[in-house]
């Protein structure tokens, strides 16, 4: 068996690989909503699936950002990249951005729940000086709980409806290591991911009986996004945001039809698609 991609390869070398990977897929047709695609993960996935031809709502909370963001990815993918202002936190902000989207796209075949908030908005010294978890202000852990949990429960409830009716569509819930579910001083964000992959595992089987697929998908390792400190050192030894583009393009294609209640890792995801083949073509 291959030997795993290492958690910490340099991003050069991730970055050189993951174009070539993102075209083992043509994602034409594709309808897609990224969230929290502004930046770091969320903009790495949004731009692998442009690239691999798929329209994508790049959705965000409302800012200059959002429309810059936008603007230069439809440089290169000219009208299929669509600006969302959506708030995740707020339900009706996400039912009424998500009907708009669902009415201009005539449909959605992928969701894609990103948008969080990390650490830093709790304790900006989390990784050298963690706190206790009764340390933490109870606004500070309400909000990064509406946003990494309870988001992910308005946004996939938003779409589920339609794609339900469809009897097609996919969800991919962004998580983390399983490690830092338990790390010292990770109160509210580690919680927070616990009960999104929960919240997947049940979206899955409720989804099931739909022909909805719903996965999760992690970095697989620290990535250099803005959850991160300027000052840990080596920056240079972070994932890049890029890992996510290959297995996400995967999980809008069609080879990976029927993949339901999975986990992936990205940075083992070449392992991960080498099995995923041999076992298709075994049982084939």
């Amino acid at each position: 068996m291959a030997k795993p991609t290492t958690r910490w390869e340099p991003a050069t070398l991730l970055a050189r690989r993951a174009p070539s990977i993102v075209k083992m897929a043509e994602l034409s047709g594709i309808r897609a909503v990224v969230t929290g695609a502004t930046s770091g993960l969320g903009e790495a996935m949004a731009r692998a699936l442009l690239l691999a031809g798929a329209t994508v709502a790049v959705a965000a909370r409302p800012s200059a950002r959002l429309d810059a963001v936008c603007s230069e990815l439809s440089a290169t993918a000219p009208g299929r990249c669509v600006a969302a202002a959506m708030d995740v936190r707020d339900a009706d902000s996400v039912a009424r951005i998500a009907d708009e989207l669902l009415g201009r796209l005539g449909g959605v075949d992928l969701v894609v729940n990103n948008a969080g908030i990390g650490m830093r908005t709790v304790n900006p010294r989390f990784f050298d000086a963690p706190e206790p978890f009764f340390s933490v202000e109870p606004a500070s852990f309400a909000d990064v709980i509406a946003t990494n949990l309870t988001g992910y429960f308005h946004v996939a409830r938003a779409f589920a409806p339609a794609m339900a009716a469809a009897g097609s569509g996919r969800i991919v819930n962004v998580t983390m290591n399983h490690e830092t579910m338990r790390r010292r001083g990770f109160v509210p964000y580690g919680p927070s991911r616990a009960g999104a992959e929960s919240l997947s595992l049940i979206m899955t089987e409720d989804l099931r009986p739909h022909g909805v697929q719903v996965n999760l998908l992690a970095p697989g390792g620290a990535t250099r996004t803005g959850m991160i400190p300027d000052d840990v050192a080596p920056r240079r030894q972070l994932l890049d945001p890029a890992i996510m583009g290959p297995p996400i393009v995967f999980l809008a294609s069609d080879e990976a039809a029927g993949l339901t209640g999975a986990r992936l890792v990205a940075s083992e995801f070449t392992t991960f698609l080498a099995e995923f083949r041999a076992q298709r073509t075994a049982s084939s």
